[in-house]
């Protein structure tokens, strides 16, 4: 657990460089432990890929404060009982007027486009965090069969729904937005709810399989 300072009220807790399940696990763990304890001078976490960024509250606390109290909570943290993560199946049209890159993606990865289809629904993937817009799920790890670039110039516009990939990863649009990964389909899910906590469908640590329609 490496600890670094992050702009003015922000401390970064890194768990390594990796993209991976383990280094996942503890993001997850950090994460789930620090919400529980419901400390008034942390206003937000927000986990990444690698790390747990926290914005504190400096008219309650300081980075040197904040620092030393996780350092002696580190072995707490790496204990914390987490509950299990939830099991969410998204049901996709694939290809078509649904899947606005499918035939890219099957020419780039030398596949049928069916071949696309199955090897991107046999996954149970890991929501690793939740960003760029509110409620979108990067979902890993794709088979390296499917790895495929971003668009060279992203859309103005990806329709809501819109189920993308990008080298290792996949994700979903959880509204209408500009984007840069390669559409394979569209789902009918809703991701993303501002009347209703928690709000977002899919948490850190959630898993996510994706039905043919």
């Amino acid at each position: 657990m490496n600890l670094t300072r992050y702009g003015e009220n922000g401390v970064r807790i890194k768990f390594g460089d990796a993209i991976n399940l383990e280094i996942h696990e503890e993001v997850r763990r950090c994460y789930f432990f620090l919400k529980a304890l419901h400390l008034p001078d942390i206003i937000d976490i927000t986990p990444a890929f690698t790390a747990c960024l926290i914005h504190f509250d400096t008219r309650k606390t300081s980075f040197t404060k904040l620092a030393e109290m996780l350092s002696e909570r580190e072995l707490d943290m790496a204990s914390a009982a987490v509950a299990e993560p939830a099991v969410h199946e998204i049901s996709v049209r694939y290809g078509g007027v649904h899947g606005l890159d499918m035939s890219f993606v099957s020419a780039h990865c030398g596949l049928t486009e069916d071949e696309v289809v199955t090897i991107h629904a046999a996954e149970l993937y890991t929501v690793f965090t939740v960003g760029f817009i509110p409620g979108f799920p990067y979902l890993g790890v794709l088979d390296r069969r499917l790895n495929t670039p971003r668009l060279e110039t992203p859309r103005v516009r990806v329709p809501k729904g819109s189920v993308g990939i990008a080298q290792r990863q996949t994700g979903i649009y959880p509204f209408q937005s500009p984007g840069g990964w390669r559409i394979i389909g569209q789902t009918e899910t809703s991701l993303f709810d501002a009347k209703k906590e928690p709000y977002s469908l899919m948490q850190i640590g959630d898993k996510v399989r994706f039905i043919k329609e």
